[in-house]
């Protein structure tokens, strides 16, 4: 098992994100809005 981490350990690399796509994506979790009724999920971006 030791051997399967360590041969996979090279493939596995780390994105590095621009500011904005950070800042966007936090902005659009913000305005999405579920609202549930009934059993049925609504869902909603409020922007």
């Amino acid at each position: 098992m030791e051997n399967i981490y360590a041969t996979n350990k090279k493939k596995c690399e780390l994105v590095k994100a621009k500011p904005e796509t950070i800042q966007f994506l936090l902005d659009y979790s913000k305005s999405l809005h579920f609202v549930e009724k009934d059993g049925i999920v609504f869902q909603s971006n409020l922007n």
